[in-house]
């Protein structure tokens, strides 16, 4: 059974960097890809980053590129999410995914595990 735990999340102010945290309790880490996925009040879910399964591949949303960094270390079963000069319109509700399948296109919300989410708050 994979179970997903985010952290990290908070409040920074435009301009600082936040990292966030997913840990999965399950024993098949490696074998699932793993996603960021975030939803902003009133808006719909949007991906965020991808990372294959030993992390040789990532994915962004290409407005986010260069700012954030997805990562992976298999062997503490966490993937991680770098985000760096943090706008007032990336606060949101960011999530954490995993599916055995690692997918760059297709609908978020059909990735099989979710966590619970990490709410992050950027101020102006």
């Amino acid at each position: 059974q994979v179970q997903l735990v985010e952290s990290g999340g908070g409040l920074v102010q435009a301009g600082g960097s936040l990292r966030l945290s997913c840990a999965d309790s399950g024993r098949t880490f490696s074998s699932y890809a793993m996603y960021w996925v975030r939803q902003a009040p009133g808006k719909e879910r949007e991906f965020v980053a991808a990372i294959s399964y030993s992390g040789a591949r990532s994915y962004y949303a290409d407005s986010l590129k260069g700012r954030f960094t997805i990562s992976r270390d298999n062997a503490k079963n966490t993937v991680y999410l770098q985000m760096n000069s943090l706008k007032p319109e990336d606060t949101a509700v960011y999530y954490c995914a995993s599916d055995n399948r690692y997918r760059t296109t297709g609908p978020v919300g059909e990735y099989e595990y979710w966590g619970q989410g990490t709410q992050v708050t950027v101020s102006s």
